[in-house]
This record gives structure tokens, sequence and C-alpha cells, in this order.
């Protein structure tokens, strides 16, 4: 199995699948409307826009699995991300990311990529660990996804390439998306 063979529902509630995205460079990112992350929004926006005529690709997954961060419907979560950030990227219908009932996308990237733990030295990232550590320990165990706004990198031929937890601003990582178009 390859990434392109997974399937999904847009947001509108379209069937699609990763194979619309062959030879593009993807960037799979879980969302949610209500978390502290959530202002990533816009520079993804921006490197979409930078970047989309050149190959690149952003795909949204919002999820309510972290404290109930995405509360809202697919047709809300649509609207706020359109309204509040320009959002013109593809995003899925919500799912879930981690768990017996993940979406098998993300078993797949979070089987490519494992977790290499967060940088301590970025107080984000060090505010992110001690809370989980504190509320939900469990969720720092394995490779699963941790929180919201977790970005997977995927090159053109369908290899994920990176993985860049929730704390890490997607500017972060647009040398790796460069080298990769």
């Amino acid at each position: 199995m390859n990434i392109y063979n997974y399937k999904f529902k847009t947001i509108d509630g379209e069937d699609a699948t990763l194979g619309e995205f062959k030879d593009k460079v993807l960037l799979i990112v879980n969302t949610a409307s209500k978390c502290g992350f959530t202002p990533q929004f816009t520079d993804l926006q921006k490197l979409y826009e930078k970047y989309n005529s050149k190959g690149f690709e952003i795909l949204g997954f919002p999820s309510n699995q972290f404290a109930e961060q995405e509360p809202a419907n697919n047709d809300e979560v649509k609207s706020f991300c359109e309204i509040n950030f320009g959002v013109t990227f593809p995003l899925s219908e919500k799912v879930e990311v981690r768990g017996n009932d993940a979406h098998p996308l993300f078993k797949y990237l979070t089987d490519k990529v494992a977790f290499k733990g967060f940088d301590m030295n970025n107080p984000s990232a060090k505010h992110l660990h001690d809370f989980l550590q504190e509320k939900f320990p469990d969720y720092l165990l394995g490779d699963s996804i941790k929180w919201n706004f977790t970005k997977f990198l995927v090159d053109r031929q369908g290899n994920v390439v990176e993985r860049f937890e929730s704390p890490i601003e997607p500017m972060g990582i647009e040398e790796n998306i460069k080298k990769l178009l």
C-alpha cells in the first residue's frame, strides 16, 4: 500500500483520493479550530499560496480528538477556516487521527515516520510536553499523533519524508518544502 491508495471524504462530503495529488509535494496536517496552534492556519495558507503553483499541496484533516478542540460540524469548520484564515487548501471531513478508529492514512503516516520527541528548547514544545505529561500521559507513548497540527511532509514520489510536531511553526519548515520542489 502506498500513500496514493488512501481515500478520504472532503469537508464537502465528496469522495477523494490521495492519488489526485500524485507528483506533488504534500503537507498533511491534522487541524482544529479551537487550539492554541490554530493560528498556524495563517502560515499554512501563506505556504500554500507561495508554492502551490510549483506543485505543493496542503491537506488539512480536522479532528476533535484532542480536548474536543474541533467541536463544530464540517460546514462550520470550513466557514471558520475560510473566514478567519482565508484557507483555500483542501480540507477533509472530521476524522480520528489516533487510536483504533484513526483514519487509515494517519495509521500509515505514523508507521512511516516515528515520533522523535519534542524540542524541549522550544517553549511551546516544552509546554505541550508538560501538559500532555500531566493530562494525557498515554499520548506521549509510541508514534501516534500527539496533538493538533502535527505535520507530515511527503515528496513527489509519495514517500513520507519528515514529521513535524505541533509546536513547529509552518514557516519553520519552508526550507524542507523548497528542497522537495
